[in-house]
């Protein structure tokens, strides 16, 4: 995709007559460097590992790699897995991805530079929240950022209103898979819904897929639901989740408890992070029962609601606010 842009000079042309002030990218390092644009990475993944290793400090014996799934705090033994998942990924880096974008870098930029060295060399990057990293070094060029899109909820539109005022004393718990995952596999979802019915709560599900057969009277299926305005209701108890951050942020912004279930990409690693604070219990999508412990204890324990007000506390002291004008 990069060459073609590139080998397109009319295109080319256009966007350095733009005169852009600079390019923001996850991580298109290699067109921002052809147009001498200054660089801003909205990312914590690079081409072969997490970001952190390229722009700071990182001792492997507290610095997390890629799929090791290790908190700072290692054993021997976790140690040892954070080390061989790093000689994985310089594998990869070395052997796979470098060649890729060496041709890029020979033909547009310099061949004596290779795609690790331009993603070192930009200007800024912006990063999660610093609730979401572990204690680690950092650099000035590094602006902790996440969960700035979180606002104040909004009243529920009166149908959904009803629904969750009618839940009582034991509240509402909240599930959403994101964007990408409306639904699960029919047996997952019969699973789930199964689970749901046998709670004291009601249950708002963002769920495209077919009506489970063992759906309770006490779950609501919604092909969308307003997850702020949700979240932030003085009646919603936990909030199910796959570990998307835009989602995580906005639980820890309103102080709601999570249950974990991480399917795909960065959401494992996510749901770690949170474990490793006492703000999530973690539940796996391939060896779920109805029986589960997590699922008989979705409403908060102590426990978990400790972890959730102290990150709570953490991502609103650390929050911008909007510069005032004049």
């Amino acid at each position: 995709m990069a060459r073609l842009a590139m080998e397109d000079k009319q295109l080319m042309e256009k966007l350095k007559a733009a005169n852009f002030y600079l390019i923001l990218t996850d991580p298109g390092v290699v067109l921002g460097s052809y147009l001498g644009l200054p660089i801003v990475l909205n990312v914590c993944w690079i081409t072969n590992a997490e970001g952190h290793f390229a722009i700071a400090p990182s001792p492997l014996s507290y610095i997390q790699t890629i799929g090791s799934l290790v908190t700072n705090k290692m054993s021997f033994v976790n140690k040892l897995k954070n080390f061989l998942h790093y000689g994985i990924s310089l594998y990869i880096d070395y052997g796979i991805t470098r060649p890729l974008y060496q041709g890029l870098s020979n033909e547009f930029i310099d061949p004596n530079t290779n795609i690790y060295s331009l993603i070192q060399g930009a200007d800024l990057w912006l990063r999660v929240d610093v609730v979401f990293e572990f204690p680690s070094p950092t650099m000035p060029s590094v602006v902790y950022m996440g969960g700035f899109q979180c606002k104040p909820s909004k009243p529920l539109p009166a149908e959904l209103e009803a629904f969750v005022q009618s839940s009582g004393e034991h509240g509402v718990v909240v599930m959403s898979l994101g964007s990408l995952l409306g639904s699960l596999l029919p047996e997952i979802s019969e699973i789930i819904a199964a689970a749901f019915a046998r709670l004291p709560q009601k249950v708002v599900w963002r769920h495209t897929g077919e009506k489970p057969s063992t759906l309770g009277n006490n779950t609501l299926l919604v092909n969308w639901l307003p997850q702020n305005d949700l979240l932030g209701h003085p009646k919603t108890r936990a909030f199910v989740t796959h570990g998307g951050t835009n989602g995580i942020y906005k639980a820890i912004n309103h102080g709601v408890p999570m249950l974990g279930l991480p399917l795909i990409f960065d959401q494992f690693d996510n749901m770690l992070r949170l474990k490793a604070r006492g703000v999530v219990k973690i539940l796996e999508a391939t060896d779920l029962e109805v029986e589960s412990r997590p699922w008989t204890r979705v409403s908060p324990t102590e426990r978990i609601c400790a972890g959730c007000q102290s990150s709570t506390a953490i991502h609103l002291s650390n929050q911008w606010t909007t510069p005032s004008s004049g």
